[in-house]
């Protein structure tokens, strides 16, 4: 492949590397994600992670196999092995759906690369044309440049606010139970120099109360033809407490996290992780060994708490989504 260079992956012609997200913020470490196998194992800590970016990942990670001699049947087992990494973010699908049978690799690869970064530059115009100069903005989970090969999603639309000129102050949920936004989002937005607050995930709705937040952008990992929408586990609370004090929510997401065969939310697949996340992060533990936990990595957001989708091609609204507008776009 050609060398590329994002902010959570690059590739220098012989070698992918991807880094490991599960060492952030305190150290940055590179990891070798050039075979299938490896890559699966990588996804599936969450060393690489964010909808579009295990996609993109997985996409460089076959034609790098394929670019050092893979074999037919050896490639077929590694798109299959790769597409089953994780079930919920539907980027890791179409992108290896789009690799099965390609003459080139090498060249899909790059093309998928590529697409994402402008994706994410048309999330970043749309988006940024709704925040106002002096709002508060609140994030669940990472949503920026180690969640995509471009500037990001939801975090896309915040950084292209700020670089416009317009005073705004994130308050990034920290996301339990494996602290997304307080190890990852905190460490972009510090990078990018826009002001920004770590709160907990139980402090939002104390914000929205006292009028601190006047926005809510989230991402997705997938999007249902009818609006209804997963992510992080948490959104659905931070969206029925935006409701309730009657603050914009938008999820932000790329064309290529809308998945026309799924009707509605129910008929998306949550992942469900392991419980010992629940129990401690590291080695800290602060729960009793053998405490029953459940881990749902994911959960729906109706389509009726949203209040638009900003995608790539366009904002649209519940109404326009209800109305089957995914469908036509």
């Amino acid at each position: 492949m050609n060398p590329f260079e994002s902010l959570g992956l690059k590739h220098d012609g012989r070698t992918l590397w991807v880094l490991d997200q599960t060492q952030l913020p305190d150290a940055e470490v590179w990891l070798d994600g050039s075979e299938p196998e490896a890559m699966v194992a990588l996804i599936k800590r969450l060393a690489v992670r964010g909808a579009p970016l295990i996609g993109v990942a997985a996409a460089a990670c076959l034609a790098t196999f394929a670019q050092r001699g893979a074999g037919a049947v050896e490639y077929a087992a590694a798109c299959a092995a790769l597409r089953a990494a994780r079930p919920t973010a539907v980027n890791l699908m179409w992108a290896m759906d789009r690799m099965k049978n390609v003459t080139d690799p090498v060249a899909e690869a790059q093309a998928i690369f590529e697409e994402d970064v402008r994706l994410c530059e048309g999330m970043a115009l749309h988006g940024a044309a709704l925040i106002q100069d002096g709002e508060g903005i609140l994030t669940h989970c990472n949503t920026g440049g180690l969640a995509t090969a471009g500037i990001g999603t939801a975090l896309g639309v915040i950084r292209r606010a700020h670089e416009q000129g317009k005073r705004i102050h994130v308050y990034a949920d920290e996301t339990r139970p494996l602290l997304q936004g307080g190890r990852l989002t905190a460490w972009e937005l510090k990078r990018l120099g826009i002001p920004a607050t770590l709160i907990t995930d139980s402090m939002a709705a104390l914000l929205l109360r006292d009028g601190r937040i006047q926005r809510v952008l989230v991402g997705s990992d997938r999007v249902a033809a009818n609006g209804d929408f997963a992510n992080k586990v948490g959104t659905y609370g931070v969206a029925v407490q935006a409701r309730f004090h009657g603050v914009p929510f938008h999820p932000v997401a790329p064309f290529s996290t809308v998945d026309l065969a799924c009707p509605d939310g129910a008929a998306i697949p949550i992942e469900e992780r392991n419980p010992e996340e629940v129990r401690g992060f590291g080695t800290i533990r602060w729960a009793p060994d053998g405490m029953p936990a459940w881990n749902p990595s994911f959960d729906v957001t109706p389509v009726d708490l949203v209040t638009s989708l900003i995608l790539d091609r366009g904002v649209y609204t519940a109404q326009a989504l209800k109305a089957g507008a995914l469908l036509r776009a």
